[in-house]
């Protein structure tokens, strides 16, 4: 392949550069180039907005804008030398300030005269002064990182004694820090098929390297993100499993005839697949045969949430079990969520049913009350006063009673499924129903085309004939 340097110069159409294509094709090719240069300016912005500095996602998508964007300016720069042409060999600078340095330059080294020729954008990529001259093969390693010196070597000697081009990639010591050079060439022939000089472009691409480093580190950030999140996910899910009540069906039945408390629950999870929250219920046989009913809610998601719920779920029972009525219980869970080294805010619903005088006994803090559905209708609970768990240090709470009747179904929910009409409208359902989990069954069915942005908890508790 000829040298550039030695082609013979031809006419051309006056909208031409030499060899190349129209110039109001490259002029179009570069306007495209601009454009999607803006358009990745604004995907930028775009993107930037939602994510914290150091958000994964956010570094991730930031790397990959600034990678994009290097290329297009790389593509702006060559399609400008295309359209324009090499520059004249005696041609003046044009008048104004010195152009930017190009992304690189070129280089022809004769092997027959030893003479070398090198673009003023190569001096300029190594950081060195056309009055310093040059570099010959044999001196250019001496300007190479020392790691990388057999690297150029080799390369150089393929092309010159094997004929083979040359594309490889080295370091560079430059002032201002070391620099990645590109390096694609090939030897120029005599009529005998020998090498008598070898041409080459080399580029910078410094930048380039640091951006695909960039991508490729912030993907692999966000991909340990990810699994960290999916591993807690998986722990809090646990978790919660390991908490929550296992059973479905009828409690222990208490003393006297027809004092069965048929009762069931289900946790259901947000639609959006995000990490489970710190929601609970219970229901728990007292040893004085009355019984604990609960729901509650924390404010957060994942591990730290579930953990907290644990501990909140777990002094729950235990309160209950020592025969602390609802109102003081919840003075005490308030306490302790203000205390606890996890701060958060929670709300909360506990009742107390005794089978004997079927009257529930209940407290609530910043809940929903709960639910009763009788004859056919459904009406809240009164609610006696209480405040947010962890929202004011010596709160005081407030215990109402409320007598039930056989057939009656209390509902008891957490804050997902307030505010919605679907509960309420389930009245006709729960009438028909022969058993707790039946009503459940019946509110899965009614929330199954509902898309709830937090995960939810409900418990039914049906009085016996």
């Amino acid at each position: 392949m000829p040298s550039p340097s030695s082609a013979s110069p031809a006419e051309f159409p006056a909208d031409h550069a030499p060899g190349g294509p129209p110039a109001g094709v490259l002029d179009e090719l570069i306007s495209q180039t601009r454009r999607l240069r803006g358009g990745i300016d604004a995907v930028r912005r775009v993107t930037a907005g939602p994510h914290a500095p150091e958000d994964p996602l956010g570094r991730w998508q930031r790397a990959l804008c600034d990678l994009a964007t290097h290329h297009l300016d790389d593509l702006d720069v060559h399609l400008g030398q295309l359209r324009d042409g090499p520059p004249l060999p005696d041609a003046a600078p044009a008048p104004g300030p010195a152009p930017d340095p190009g992304p690189g330059g070129s280089a022809e080294w004769n092997l027959l005269t030893d003479e070398v020729t090198w673009s003023e954008e190569l001096f300029r990529l190594f950081g060195r002064s056309p009055q310093d001259g040059a570099l010959t093969l044999d001196e250019l390693p001496s300007c190479l990182v020392e790691e990388d010196r057999e690297l150029l070597a080799a390369l150089v000697t393929d092309c010159l004694v094997d004929g083979k081009p040359i594309d490889g990639e080295f370091r560079i010591v430059h002032p201002d820090g070391p620099r990645t050079v590109q390096m694609r060439g090939e030897p120029v022939l005599d009529d005998d098929g020998c090498t008598a000089a070898m041409w080459a472009v080399l580029r910078d691409v410094t930048e380039l390297h640091r951006g695909r480093d960039a991508v490729a580190a912030s993907g692999d950030s966000l991909h340990h993100h990810r699994r960290l999140a999916r591993a807690e996910q998986q722990l809090a899910a646990g978790l919660q499993e390991a908490v929550l009540p296992p059973w479905q069906g009828p409690l222990p039945r208490a003393a006297g005839p027809g004092a069965a408390l048929d009762v069931a629950g289900h946790y259901l999870p947000s639609a959006d697949s995000a990490p489970v929250g710190g929601n609970w219920f219970d229901a728990l046989p007292l040893p004085d045969g009355r019984t604990l009913l609960g729901a509650g809610g924390l404010t957060g998601r994942g591990v730290a949430a579930g953990a907290t719920m644990a501990v909140l779920l777990g002094a729950v029972r235990g309160m209950a079990m020592t025969g602390t009525e609802p109102g003081p219980l919840m003075g005490c869970l308030n306490q302790l969520v203000d205390a606890s080294g996890q701060p958060a805010l929670g709300s909360a619903v506990c009742c107390r049913y005794d089978p004997r005088t079927r009257t529930l006994d209940w407290a609530q803090a910043g809940h929903p009350a709960p639910l009763l559905f009788r004859g056919g209708t459904a009406r809240p609970l009164p609610r006696p006063d209480g405040v947010l768990l962890g929202a004011i240090a010596d709160a005081r709470y407030e215990q109402a009673e409320e007598q039930l009747l056989p057939g009656d179904v209390l509902l008891l929910h957490t804050d997902a499924c307030a505010g919605s009409s679907l509960l309420p409208g389930l009245a006709a359902r729960f009438t028909e129903a022969r058993s707790a989990q039946e009503c459940v069954r019946s509110v899965l069915e009614a929330w199954s085309g509902e898309r709830r942005q937090d995960d939810a908890c409900v418990l039914v508790a049906r009085i016996g004939d």
